[in-house]
């Protein structure tokens, strides 16, 4: 009884004794692991959509470029559009031809044999994507031009599934089309919402001159250049990581500088040259920002699909009216507020519900001599099994029958003994 009451005096000294307090030793190793978890899930984030980030990056630069044009467009003398396209392609070429000499990238030139028909493709695509909105800007307004273009994305999902079998959800669609309508709200092209809310009225934006037919043929020209923006994302996508960026910029520049070059020899479009430093300097910007664009955004077409990659460059928009709100001090209307919320929120939903890719199977995969060698141990091992029982049927078939222990002769036998 004595022992028994002195292990529960013990017992509820124990019980009643406080915790002792976490010492900050631990509290510094929660943190640490706290800060662990969350940087390795912002890693896994990154590396999941980095295709997605580089094309988001690409577009900001892009919205620089032509926020650099438009300075351009409004200085005494305005630089054609050709003569635009064609010094910032050469920039772009000086600067492709510099990175690949300095790294030794193989293949400077012509690229990789196995692909240089599809960067063919990838120029000659990519200039008419480039010149349908410059042409169709002639005879269009802004507004319209911008939500004809912007119908690429779309034509690029569809596409891409069709020709290169990538994954087009209906999730995809949709948020697809939602873009495309927070573009028009942000755009509001006159055939849709009139001169009053578009916000054109008495502006010079839409040419008044333009005949019915020259309009038609500018939307062709437009669709024509949706179509070539499309061939040049899907030929992205063919090529791959099988050739450097610099490869696909390399062509696409090149042929830029000579059909846009020619054009303007052909159709005798004076040359504007610089008079004084600013004009320089944002026709240099044109330039870096446009190089800039083309390298991220090939580097996130190799790392993601076509119909995910194209509907991050709806954020363009969105880029474009934050500049001109900065520097220019224009305030969004309420219609262009809703309009890059609704393309913010379907960007944001295309990348949290990117579909989980199938995890690589546990099972090892073999060659062909491993396989071949596991399966001439298996038929042996079956071989020798059945070999092990023919053997120990001859013996039972010649010692006679088997006799099972729980025969009654044998207990009766055993019994007696």
């Amino acid at each position: 009884m004595r022992t028994t009451s002195t292990y529960g005096a013990v017992m509820r000294e124990v019980t009643s004794t406080p915790a002792p307090a976490p010492s900050s030793s631990n509290s510094i190793e929660a943190s640490k692991d706290g800060w662990r978890m969350a940087k390795a899930r912002v890693m896994e984030f990154m590396e999941a959509n980095s295709g997605m980030l580089l094309i988001l990056l690409s577009q900001l630069f892009n919205s620089l470029m032509y926020f650099s044009v438009k300075i351009l467009n409004q200085l005494d003398i305005p630089v054609p559009a050709l003569e635009i396209i064609a010094i910032r392609m050469i920039i772009t070429y000086i600067f492709c031809m510099l990175y690949t000499n300095i790294m030794k990238i193989p293949d400077p030139f012509l690229g990789p044999k196995g692909v240089r028909l599809l960067l063919v493709c990838r120029g000659v695509t990519g200039f008419f994507g480039l010149f349908g909105p410059y042409y169709a800007l002639r005879y269009l307004s802004l507004a319209d031009t911008t939500v004809l273009t912007f119908l690429s994305p779309m034509v690029t999902g569809v596409v891409g599934h069709l020709i290169m079998k990538e994954s087009y959800s209906i999730r995809q669609a949709l948020a697809s089309l939602c873009s495309l309508s927070g573009v028009v709200l942000i755009a509001r092209p006159p055939f849709l919402f009139g001169n009053s809310l578009s916000g054109n009225e008495g502006s010079d934006d839409s040419p008044a001159n333009a005949t019915p037919e020259e309009r038609l043929v500018a939307v062709a020209i437009a669709l024509v250049g949706v179509f070539g923006i499309t061939g040049a994302y899907i030929s992205m996508r063919a090529v791959g990581k099988r050739a450097h960026p610099m490869h696909s910029i390399t062509y696409f520049s090149l042929w830029c500088i000579v059909v846009s070059s020619t054009s303007m020899v052909v159709m005798k479009i004076p040359v504007v040259y610089p008079t004084n430093w600013q004009w320089a300097a944002m026709l240099l910007m044109v330039g870096v920002f446009g190089f800039s664009s083309q390298t991220l955004l090939t580097m996130g077409l190799q790392r993601e699909t076509a119909a995910r990659g194209s509907m991050t460059i709806y954020v363009q928009v969105v880029y474009a009216v934050i500049l001109e709100g900065v520097f220019f001090g224009t305030l969004p209307s309420l219609f262009s507020i809703i309009g890059a919320a609704i393309i913010i929120a379907s960007a944001i939903y295309v990348i949290l519900t990117k579909q989980a890719q199938s995890k690589p199977s546990t099972k090892v995969s073999l060659d062909s001599e491993d396989a071949a060698l596991e399966e001439g141990l298996l038929e042996n091992r079956d071989s020798d099994s059945s070999d092990g029982a023919r053997e120990t049927e001859d013996m039972g078939s010649a010692a006679g029958p088997l006799v099972s222990p729980h025969d009654p002769e044998i207990r009766a036998e055993g019994l007696r003994n």
